[in-house]
């Protein structure tokens, strides 16, 4: 009886091991870039074009952008962490799969290379990115954007070459307690004027 109720075990324990296994398997499949490249085609291409690319500026770049922080970003709008309309909206049917291809797609298109406009703001921006304001208790976006902008997942987005007006508008976001899915940036662009902000969002879209 003893050597049966042991042989169960094992294979109560082989099966567990299975299972895991098979998880992980799964967790490491590979994103489908083609199914990816077809859900943005079909129900994303019309706000962010179809490549990602630059659109509209009041919507974000997202050709180049990190997967993993797209992957967040998608997630949190489908859960109501981020609050968006038109992204809550569009984030609700899509399953984890499509997220991972669709986060995958744009992730690996080329980076775009944008242009600061404002010429009297430059300076201003470029000292706020890189070296902060210290009686404001505000850290250099550097530290966590990096100096070229390029960003480190799944945190910390890709500012390089965005559109000015967008990163403007989620500072903005962040400042009033409209975005909510970032402490850290809640409480830096608490401290960041209208024209810093200006300043910076000018700034990160000529990053490269």
């Amino acid at each position: 009886m003893k050597r049966f109720s042991n042989l169960i075990a094992l294979a109560s324990v082989a099966l567990s091991l299975s299972g895991l296994a098979h998880g992980a398997e799964t967790k490491a499949a590979k994103p489908d870039l083609a199914a990816g490249e077809a859900k943005a085609t079909a129900v994303c291409s019309a706000c962010h074009a179809i490549d990602g690319s630059r659109g509209l500026s009041a919507n974000p770049i997202l050709q180049g952008q990190h997967a993993d922080y797209l992957v967040k970003q998608l997630m949190e709008f489908k859960e109501g962490k981020r609050k968006n309309a038109v992204m809550n909206g569009m984030a609700a049917p899509l399953t984890p799969e499509d997220m991972r291809n669709l986060a995958a797609f744009y992730a690996s298109k080329k980076a775009p290379v944008g242009t600061a406009k404002n010429k009297d703001l430059v300076a201003t921006g470029e000292r706020i990115y890189r070296g902060g304001i210290a009686k404001k208790g505000v850290p250099a976006c550097a530290g966590c954007h990096s100096p070229n902008g390029v960003g480190i997942p799944s945190q910390y987005p890709r500012l390089g070459g965005q559109h000015a007006d967008y990163v403007k508008a989620q500072l903005v976001a962040f400042r009033q307690g409209e975005r909510t899915n970032n402490a850290q940036m809640t409480a830096i662009s608490a401290n960041l004027s209208d024209k810093e902000i200006e300043a910076l969002a000018d700034y990160v879209a000529g990053l490269r």
